[in-house]
Formats: C-alpha cells, sequence, structure tokens
C-alpha cells in the first residue's frame, strides 16, 4: 500500500523550505512571485495529505521506536515524503556558472519498490539532498550541500544553486535520495569561472580555456554524437548551445529509431515530454553529465516555442485580435511561449529572467580579464517582425491573399523594410545594453569580446537569387550597421561573434556589407570574426542529406559572392570549439561522419587562428587547406580537399 511507502517528516516552516530551495518551484521571471507555484500551498497540501493517512492507517504493523525525522519535531505537523525508491531517470547537469556559485540540476521520479505498483501521487514529494566537492572522489567536506523537495508539480525535477564556491574551480556533484542515502545519481562535474579581477594570464590555472558550441539539434534527423564527441574527444571546458536546442515539430525519424513522441507543442505537458525524450540520448545525457552549459537563455530560439519566432509570434501562431484558430498548434503565440519557459525553466539549469522586461534573457559572463562573454536574444526580445514565409514579398498564395489582405490581419511585407532605420533585432533596451557591455569590457582590459547569439550576422548573398535571409541579421540591416558603428567609433577590438540556426557552417571577418575599405585578401579593414556553426543534426539548408562534393560546389557560389566570406561548408552536421588565451584564439571545427546511430566516428573539418588585435582571420586563412568545404583562397586554386572519403548520412 502506499501508506507503507511514505516517511513521516516534521515541517512547518523547514518543509517549506526545503520546497524554495528547489529553484524549479519558483516563476521562470524574477519579480513575479504570482506566476511561480506556491510553495506554502503545496506544504499546505501536503500535510492535509499526511494527517489523512495518520487518521486511517492501521497502526498495528509498526513498532513503537524512534522513526527518523528530519528536523527532530513530532508527528503533530508531519508529513509524508515518499520512501518507496528514486529513481535519477536523466542524470545530472549543470550550468550558468558564476565565479562562486553554479547551478545543479537532477530529475528524482519515485519508483515502485519490488512486488509493488504503488507510486507517490500529488500529495507526496520526493527529498533530494545534493554534496558538492572539489575532487572526483567525493572525499573530505562538501563545498556545499543541502536538501530539497520535488513533486509532480514541476515534472520531479529539481534544480540548486551550490553557493561559497571558489573562483575558477572545478568541482564533482552528486544527489541522494533523502530516505535512503545509499540510492544515488551518477556524480556530475562542473567548475566555476575565474573572478573578474583575474589577469588573463591565470585564467583557467594559466591554460588555455575551451568552449564547445552546438546549435539546432532535431531528434527525429539524428543522433546527438556531436554532444559525445566534444565532452569525450575534445578538452572542452564550458557547453555553448546557441538556439534550437529542441524543436517544436514532430517529422519522421522512424527509419533510425528517433520516432518523436507527441505533437506539435503547444501546452506544458507537450513541451514536458519533449524536453524529457530528448534528454534519453546518451550522447547529450553524457554532455550535460560532464560540463557546465550557458545557453541563449533556454536556447530560445524559434524552434523551442515555435518557427521563426519574433515578439509577438512566429510563422504558425501570432497573437491577433480574432485568436488563433488558423494555428497548427491550436494555441497563440504567447500561451505556446509561457508553456515552453515554464517547462524549460524546470528541465534546464539557468537563471531566472526578467519577466516585466520582456522576457529578457540577455546577460554577460565575466572570465578573469581574458574575456567577456555576452549572449545575446536575437530572437524575442522586443524584435520586429521578421520573416513568416506569407509576408516575405507581395507576391502570396490566393488563399492566403485574400485572408490576409480582407483587413482582418494586417501585413508587413519584411524584404520592404529590411533598409528601415528604426527596425530593430535587439530592441532599444537590449541594443545600449550591448554597446554598454562591449564599452565596459573594453574598459576593464579584457582581451578578448566574445559574443554568443542565434542568426548569421555577416551579410550572405544567395549566388543563384541575389537574395538574403530576412530572418537573419540581414533581414535587420541598420541595427547591424549600428554596432559596426560602434566598434568603429570606440576602437573596440577583439571581437569574436558566434552564430548557429542556418545549418551549415560559414566563417567570416566582421566586415561591413559592401565596404570597398575592407581587404579580402589580406582582412585589413575588419572589425572582428564571425564564426557560424552548423547544425548538431537538423538538416544542411543546402539539401538533405547532401554529399560534400554537391555542397562544395553551392559553398563556392556563396564564397565567390560574399567579399567577407572566407570558408563555406554544407554537408557535415557537428559543431566547433573556440580555444582562447590571451594570445591567440582558435576555432576548431568539427563534423560527424554518421548521425543514423549513436556513435563517436568523427573527422576535423577546418582550422582557423585569430591573433589577439589583429581583427581578422590570420592569413593564411585556415592555413590555406581545408578537409571540408571551400575556403575563399580555393576560387583560384585546388587548396581545398573534397571530404569524399567520410560517409555522410542522415541530415548531414
Amino acid at each position: 500500500m502506499l501508506s507503507t511507502l511514505v516517511l513521516f517528516l516534521a515541517v512547518g516552516a523547514q518543509a517549506t523550505q526545503l520546497l524554495d530551495r528547489n529553484l524549479a518551484y519558483r516563476s521562470p521571471f524574477i519579480n513575479a512571485p504570482h506566476l511561480s507555484l506556491n510553495t506554502k500551498s503545496l506544504e499546505k497540501r501536503f500535510q492535509s495529505a499526511a494527517l489523512v493517512r495518520r487518521q486511517t492507517q492501521d497502526a498495528s504493523p509498526f513498532k513503537d521506536e524512534h522513526y527518523f525525522t528530519f528536523f527532530g519535531g513530532n508527528f503533530s505537523n508531519a508529513q509524508v515524503v515518499w520512501s518507496g525508491g528514486v529513481n535519477f531517470t536523466h542524470r545530472v547537469a549543470s550550468g550558468d556558472p558564476l565565479d562562486t556559485s553554479v547551478l545543479l540540476w537532477t530529475r528524482a521520479q519515485g519508483v515502485s519498490p519490488a512486488g509493488s505498483t504503488a507510486l507517490p501521487d500529488q500529495s507526496v514529494p520526493v527529498c533530494v539532498s545534493f554534496k558538492i566537492f572539489n575532487n572526483p572522489e567525493l572525499s573530505g567536506s562538501p563545498a556545499d550541500s543541502g536538501s530539497a523537495f520535488t513533486s509532480y508539480d514541476v515534472d520531479w525535477t529539481l534544480k540548486v544553486e551550490a553557493t561559497g564556491l571558489q573562483p575558477d574551480t572545478k568541482y564533482w556533484f552528486q544527489f541522494a535520495d533523502c530516505t535512503n542515502p545509499a540510492s544515488v545519481s551518477p556524480i556530475g562535474a562542473t567548475r566555476t569561472f575565474a573572478s573578474s579581477t583575474t589577469p588573463a594570464d591565470e585564467v583557467n590555472g594559466g591554460k588555455p580555456m575551451t568552449f564547445a558550441v552546438f546549435s539546432c539539434s532535431q531528434f527525429q534527423a539524428g543522433w546527438f554524437n556531436a554532444y559525445g564527441v566534444a565532452a569525450q574527444n575534445t578538452s572542452a571546458d564550458v557547453f555553448i548551445h546557441l538556439g534550437d536546442y529542441m524543436y517544436e515539430t514532430t517529422g519522421n525519424g522512424a527509419n533510425i529509431g528517433r520516432v518523436t513522441l507527441g505533437r506539435e507543442l503547444a501546452t506544458i505537458k507537450d513541451y514536458r515530454q519533449r524536453l524529457n525524450q530528448y534528454r534519453t540520448d546518451a550522447s547529450l545525457a553524457f554532455a550535460h553529465q560532464h560540463h557546465p552549459w550557458i545557453t541563449v537563455w533556454v536556447s530560445l530560439d524559434d524552434h523551442e516555442v515555435a518557427n521563426n519566432a519574433w515578439k509577438a509570434g512566429s510563422s504558425d501562431s501570432n497573437d491577433t485580435e480574432i485568436g488563433c484558430s488558423f494555428s497548427d498548434s491550436g494555441a497563440c503565440f504567447t500561451d505556446r511561449k509561457l508553456a515552453a519557459i515554464r517547462a524549460y525553466h524546470e528541465w534546464m539549469p539557468i537563471r531566472q529572467v526578467i519577466a516585466d522586461d520582456k522576457l529578457r534573457i540577455w546577460r554577460n559572463f565575466q572570465i578573469g580579464k581574458l574575456l567577456d562573454l555576452a549572449m545575446l536574444d536575437t530572437r524575442n526580445y522586443d524584435r520586429d517582425i521578421t520573416d513568416l514565409d506569407y509576408n516575405r514579398a507581395r507576391a502570396f498564395p490566393l488563399a492566403v491573399e485574400s485572408f490576409i489582405f480582407s483587413g482582418v490581419l494586417p501585413v508587413i511585407v519584411v524584404n520592404s523594410v529590411k533598409d528601415d532605420e528604426g527596425r530593430s533585432l535587439m530592441g532599444v533596451e537590449q541594443e545600449t545594453w550591448f554597446y554598454d557591455t562591449l564599452s565596459e569590457s573594453q574598459k576593464r582590459e579584457a582581451v578578448w569580446r566574445i559574443v554568443g547569439q542565434q542568426i548569421v550576422f555577416s551579410q550572405l548573398i544567395n549566388p543563384k537569387q541575389g537574395s538574403v535571409d530576412l530572418d537573419a541579421w540581414d533581414g535587420y540591416r541598420k541595427n547591424r550597421a549600428r554596432i559596426f558603428d560602434h566598434l568603429s567609433n570606440n576602437s573596440i577590438s577583439n571581437t569574436v561573434i558566434l552564430s548557429g540556426d542556418s545549418h551549415d557552417n560559414w566563417v567570416s571577418d566582421l566586415a561591413r556589407p559592401n565596404d570597398t575599405s575592407y581587404d579580402e585578401v589580406t582582412g585589413n579593414g575588419a572589425f572582428g570574426v564571425e564564426f557560424g556553426g552548423t547544425a548538431v543534426t537538423s538538416p544542411s539548408s543546402f539539401g538533405t542529406n547532401i554529399s560534400p562534393a554537391d555542397a562544395d560546389v553551392i559553398s563556392r557560389g556563396f564564397v565567390a559572392q560574399n567579399p567577407e566570406l572566407q570558408w563555406s561548408e554544407g554537408s557535415f552536421r557537428g559543431f566547433f570549439t573556440l580555444t582562447v588565451d590571451p594570445g591567440t584564439l582558435n576555432a576548431t571545427f568539427y563534423g560527424m561522419k554518421d548521425i543514423t546511430n549513436p556513435n563517436l566516428d568523427h573527422l576535423e573539418i577546418a582550422n582557423f587562428i585569430v591573433k589577439a588585435g589583429e581583427n581578422k582571420l590570420s592569413r593564411p586563412v585556415a592555413g590555406g587547406a581545408v578537409p571540408a568545404g571551400i575556403i575563399k583562397a580555393a576560387l583560384n586554386s585546388s587548396t581545398s580537399a573534397p571530404a569524399t572519403s567520410a560517409s555522410v548520412t542522415a541530415g548531414a
């Protein structure tokens, strides 16, 4: 019976503290407690259920002896916690490290003991303890420890902040079942960052610091092997995700054993189920277990909520006066976004966002005087309308046009406004903050300014169509120009922009579009560098399963058309790493050989160097040759070697 699988634990104010310690119960939004789960109400619910059990339970099987209690309290105010066993279903994770704290995460779901089918219901929480140590053996005194409750209200997730840690230090942590300390989670590894005043050559103990950078992982398109390769075959210290951590669509991955559960996402149940399934991928689980993650907040790009998102909608669910019955999901965009945010706050080791500032997620990490890592929101924060497919140009299908131009739904044709002065991808507040962050970074004498954001920054003209991607920075040209103005007017150097979203690899000098003062051969006239990474699994924009040779034909056209573009590659799925020290930044791009099954087969497909103070890719670019893709030097020579020896399958 359920009643035999619970323990009575003294509570009162202490129980509320155990609930509050789990950050998953809080609102995803700072300063919005009314949107959180009311832990006092939860405590009363647990307490009421405990009282009913005490009054109705047969006491004859029990012996009159001391029972374990948390606080030595009496049973007059006791509640129950699950004691039938706990399964740490998705291992452990950590994220958003600061110099003295880091977030730790797990999911602890009650299990049925042998011979029983009983499980905890909504009135029975699970109690989980945690400890964090400065050694992998977990020996000695923990640097921090504590306990917290979780329950069905937050999908059995648990997120705590370990505090009082030493800067620039690696740590190991573990969770345990409070009622059975022998029942433990796998051991996780994480770290803190150096304090902001640490000299650049002393950050990370004087060793180069490496970041692994990812975007666009679609479950049905393939196995997340890139995460496993980065975790097990590189020296990455921190993982950065630039967006599309998960997808709202289902697709068809049956032929490779990747059937997506559920439907197109709309409710919190939908988003929880999808996150649960994504986190069962072994490579992703391993990467979360062994490295702290920093994301574009919740990687809230477009697909985490809906495709091609902006501040008031997406390509298939926009907030309108007439409702949202036309939406494939049947839900308005704001409803979907709030459900996605709630679920992501539960499932990811991320800090809260600011609700009364348009869900602000942008923030900056000062990592000693080596670098500033500024994470932007180029998707949802006050972003003017983007390319929603139907508003790209005036030529609409008749049915769509009759609906749109009937006066019911006003349309802004995006191609006609891409050069408007007042058009913004970031919003005024974020733009101002970004410029101030860049200037402050230069003022405090940080060597590098690394900018993590979702979409391709540099101009990319399609050589066949002569068009640009209006959903990227090319659709917000004056906003991009203002960034170049700030870099130029304030002599800000060593700026490196990271981008994802495109599902292909692009490496460019940062130069104003059509600027004749920029020399594509020498790199003189550039303001920095952009590294754009391919997808973990999502199909190439050049064509699903396109071969390296066929992709190189397309890449050759892009490199020839765009002066600042120095390398293009569109076949491989993968990721890249940035290895940073005070004098040099090294970017290495990795391609997965096969994503149709779980494996760690990969190859390095390009390597680039940026020297501090040069504000451009070092010449010769990529050492003059790359194993895959096309570099600009290859336009007049045969220095690019097609990667025809590698098998490229399933969304590569």
